[in-house]
Parts: C-alpha cells; structure tokens; sequence
C-alpha cells in the first residue's frame, strides 16, 4: 500500500485510530485501556495515534509512559496549541490503516461503536458518522447551538447529516487521504467527501458524560461554523483562517445593518417616519454592503493562504516529536 508522506513506518495495519488530545491526562489511561480491550478483541491490526495538541499538562508524559510498553500506541506531539482540525490532519497524514476512524479524547466518545461504525461501512458505504441522539451536554450551550448549526451545515452543503460535529466517524483511506484540512473544517469531512463521491451513512452513537477536564468548545463556534459555510460553498475546498477575522468584521457589520434596517421599518409603521428620509436607512445599507465585502475580501485571503500552503507544500503545524 503505497504510503502518505511523514506516515513514518511502512508496515500497514488494518485500522488506524486518530484522538486529538489536550489537557486530558486524566482521561488517557481509561481511553487506552478501553481501546485495547475493544480492538484486541475486534481486530489484533490496529494503531492508536495522539495528537497532543500543545497540552500544557502531563498529557505527554502520560501517554510516552504507555507507548513505551506499548508500539500500537504513536504519540505525535505539537509544539503549541494549533486546534482539532490541525491534530487531526496530522494524525491522519501519519495513519497507515486501510480504514482510519477519528474520535476525541475527552471520553465521551465510546470506543465500542467502533465495530458498529466499521459494520455499517461494510453496506456498501465509503464513511460512517456517529450521531449523538442522546447527547449528555448542557442545553443551551452546545445542544441548540449545535442543532441549528447542524441544519444550516446540511441545507448549504445538500449532505443531511443530524450530527456535524461528532468526531467519532470511520473511513475508508481513499477517500480521507484525499482531503486537505485547514482552519477549523473538520466538522465539514463528510460535505467534502460528498462532493469526492464518497457513500455516506450516520448511526446512533453512544455519548458519555464528560469525568474529567472541560470542554473547550464555546457559543462562539456557532459564528466560526457560519463563516467556513461560505468556503465550504464557494470554494469546495479546505481553506486556511484568515475568513474568521475578515469575516467576522464582515458577520458583525451585516448583523448592524440588518438590525438598523428593521429599526427604519419600526419607525416607518409605529411612528409615521417617512424612510427615505430616516438616516438610519442609508446606515443600514451601508453596514451591510461594507459586511458583504468584508466576507468576500475574506474569501480571497483564504483562497491566497491556500495557494501558499499548498504551492510550498507545508502543513498548517509544526510537530515538536514523534514517538513509535
């Protein structure tokens, strides 16, 4: 099998699995010995890769302590904090399994869906997304959220999925070895593989309650989701972040105009102000204009980041060691 750059050893295994880590050293002996007990049991050709995301506890030192006695498990380790989706793009360039399977390192993912999610590939599909139905997190703060973002994603993309933002997904090498990750698109793998072709199938997961460390996922995702959907839309491709800051300023300037012009309307039909003459008209219109082309200059620094990185052929990281 031929094998992807920086992927280290060329000895194939059959299932390669990818946990982004940060700050979970709490969490990591329970993760590998749930890991060990489902994958011996299931397939004796697997790996485990880590991606230490920057942690700025003992996460590292936890999990070298393992991959000594263990050579299933490979650590690679970042030399600061570059998010999930780089940790993710790094452990699947360095994955050598036929079928590569993502989840997180928070425990909150069950590893004994694993042989579920790899059955469900084998109907006849190229890859299988879990869907949390009976999500164990706060209402307001990740639920709603997450089920309006999970609409918007599905309506813009055509791909229906009920759960974007579950990592716990599995793939068939072809088609997640195609895939160039940048800024914080992991969420959008299953639109990309759709427009590559790819068959795809989502089944209920279990979610746990997270024991240990806390979430750094925040409202705030909610607006960064809405912006990767114009580079998901417009370009078909992953991108880098220079849309979040342009097109930030763009999202904060649409929403003022919008705002002021239903203000203007207010005023039209409660108060008798004439709206040809009512300044807040005229602000309207031009908060949202400078908004559009906020995003659309944001857009065309993703599109440059892009050609830079892939013209040098450099990863949007820098790993500080690997380990196995």
């Amino acid at each position: 099998m031929p094998q992807k750059k920086g992927s280290g050893s060329s000895r194939p295994v059959r299932f390669s699995i990818v946990i982004p880590i940060y700050n979970e050293e709490q969490n990591i002996p329970q993760i590998i010995a749930e890991m060990n007990e489902v994958l011996t049991r299931f397939d004796s050709s697997y790996e485990i890769i880590f991606v230490d995301d920057g942690s700025v506890d003992k996460s590292f030192q936890v999990l070298n302590g393992f991959a000594r006695d263990n050579k299933r498990i490979r650590i690679i380790q970042f030399s600061r904090n570059f998010g999930q989706t780089s940790a993710l793009y790094a452990g699947i360039k360095h994955a050598r399994g036929e079928y590569v399977v993502t989840m997180d390192g928070d425990l909150q993912n069950d590893p004994h869906d694993i042989p579920m999610l790899y059955g469900k590939l084998q109907n006849g599909y190229d890859i299988v997304c879990g869907w949390r139905k009976h999500r164990k997190d706060p209402f307001l703060k990740k639920k709603l959220p997450s089920f309006f973002a999970n609409k918007l994603i599905s309506i813009v993309t055509g791909l229906h999925l009920h759960d974007y933002g579950c990592t716990l997904k599995i793939f068939k090498r072809e088609y997640i070895e195609q895939i160039k990750l940048y800024g914080e698109m992991h969420r959008f793998i299953p639109a990309l593989g759709h427009n590559l072709g790819a068959r795809i199938a989502e089944v209920v997961v279990n979610h746990r309650e997270r024991k240990y460390g806390k979430s750094n996922y925040g409202l705030t995702r909610i607006i960064k989701v809405t912006l990767d959907l114009f580079t998901v839309t417009f370009m078909r491709s992953f991108l880098s972040s220079p849309i979040y800051f342009f097109g930030g300023l763009g999202f904060v300037s649409c929403c003022l105009g919008i705002l002021f012009a239903i203000i203007t309307l207010m005023q039209k039909y409660l108060l008798h102000v004439k709206a040809h003459r009512n300044p807040l008209l005229l602000l309207a219109i031009f908060l949202f204009i400078i908004g559009v082309q906020f995003i659309v200059l944001g857009i065309l620094a993703e599109i440059i980041v892009k050609s830079y990185y892939e013209s040098k052929d450099i990863d949007p990281y820098f790993i500080k060691k690997i380990v196995n």
